[in-house]
């Protein structure tokens, strides 16, 4: 059974609900700071912290004749605190408020995504120990080039996914950051110290420059690593693209009881997990684009990267969360096909020993262009004829004038690829 996609917290992460109740906490924390400086009354302070709330409904009312969502947030939370709502938003400007809040909410995404990331390690450390000894060919630009084993495969994701995993952990670092400094960033009507006070309550650093918003760089390098932790999960499916085709089948996305391939066709086992998340991968770079472009801003403000981020920032991290889970479950429960690696591996006539059988001729004295050739041509009459590459290498005069039959046999001995598989694991997971 495939589990569910995307976590439900990850949805409710990006509701209203949830985005103006980070708004509240950030502005109780301004309230909690100026009442320790002694600028607001314990009393007042009481109340805020007990009626302090919203109406999402009257939000979107008020919002339809002020225009502006902060001042209709703080409407509304006045209409429940009463006169003591005048301490509220002191000293701040709309951005101290938002920026902060989207800092919080992204850190929060931040760790779903990397919990996320640490369960498809889990699945790819076990999948790559089981197939760590099954021998596979290797390929480049598609064409058969030397064996590796499947296991192999699923190391080299491990590793990828440990650098998309340090990627997240520093980005989350990166947007971990508050800003209440005011207008345009220089604490005209704020005390420095209402800032360090508010983000340390909160678990955020203080923007040590800021304008009237955090520097949206930081957005940037945040969208960037989900922007490689999708392009590392199309790599992946890619690959298991291919390995599905009919024409190699060495491995096969799960197909559960009921599911149907095709409308016309009812023999069809499609890639449809690995097809969707190899598309979805191409919004989530698309938006970390976007948020390059955000970065250059008109002089202290503008509001040209709101928009863009109220979309970008929500749907990537979903999709993300989203694209983990599938490729996890797909991995979990993906078929493999030992047999039919193996078969592949025979359809090339041996040929993938052709540079074993160059370098044993050099060792025995050949320039390596005189060696290159010989192989080459036996190489290409193999393919040509759909003949054994050792047999006509044995039956070349040339090359039986270098090497002896047991020599030439020798070459053609599987375990001599494999010999190293032990020493790259240790490499990757570490261990004797």
């Amino acid at each position: 059974m495939i589990e569910r996609y995307t976590r439900p917290e990850m949805g409710k992460l990006w509701a209203p609900e949830s985005r103006f109740r980070k708004w509240l906490d950030v502005e109780i924390a301004a309230c909690e700071a100026w009442a320790e400086l002694g600028e607001v009354p314990k009393k007042a302070l009481h109340v805020i912290k007990k009626k302090a709330g919203f109406d999402i409904k009257r939000i979107d009312e008020i919002e339809k004749t002020v225009k502006h969502d902060v001042i209709a947030f703080l409407t509304s939370v006045a209409e429940f605190v009463g006169p003591e709502s005048r301490f509220i938003h002191k000293g701040l400007t709309s951005s101290d408020v938002v920026d902060t809040a989207l800092s919080l909410l992204m850190r929060e995404a931040a760790d779903i995504i990397i919990g996320d990331i640490g369960e498809m390690m889990a699945v790819l450390k076990a999948q790559a120990f089981t197939y760590k000894d099954t021998p596979c060919m290797g390929r480049s630009h598609g064409i058969h080039a030397e064996p590796m084993t499947f296991g192999l495969k699923f190391a080299l994701w491990y590793e990828d996914a440990k650098r998309n995993l340090r990627r997240m952990e520093q980005a989350k670092s990166v947007i971990s950051i508050g800003k209440f400094s005011g207008a345009v960033g220089t604490f005209s009507n704020i005390p420095t110290e209402i800032e360090s006070k508010v983000c340390k309550k909160l678990g955020l650093a203080p923007e040590p420059v800021a304008t009237q918003v955090v520097q949206r760089d930081r957005h940037a390098e945040y969208m960037t690593a989900l922007a490689l932790v999708a392009a590392s999960i199309e790599k992946i499916a890619v690959e298991m693209r291919h390995l599905q085709r009919t024409e190699v089948l060495e491995a096969e996305e799960p197909f559960t009881e009921g599911q149907k391939g095709s409308s016309a066709m009812p023999h069809k086992r499609n890639p449809v997990g690995s097809e969707n998340l190899s598309g979805l991968a191409r919004v989530v770079r698309s938006n970390a684009l976007a948020a390059l472009e955000d970065i250059a801003l008109w002089h202290e403000r503008d509001i040209s990267h709101s928009s863009v981020e109220r979309v970008i920032i929500p749907d990537s991290t979903i999709l993300v969360d989203y694209m983990l889970n599938r490729l996890t479950g797909i991995l979990r429960n993906m078929h493999a096909y030992p047999a039919r690696m193996k078969a592949n591996m025979d359809r090339s006539y041996g040929l993938y020993n052709s540079q074993g059988v160059m370098l044993a001729l050099v060792g025995k004295g050949l320039t390596r262009e005189k060696a290159y050739a010989l192989v080459q041509k036996n190489a290409m009459e193999s393919w040509k004829k759909g003949i054994g590459f050792m047999e006509l290498l044995m039956e070349d005069s040339e090359i039986t004038g270098h090497l002896s039959r047991a020599e030439i046999k020798k070459i053609f001995d599987l375990k001599y690829y494999l010999r190293n598989v032990n020493y790259i694991f240790k490499r990757v997971f570490g261990g004797k």
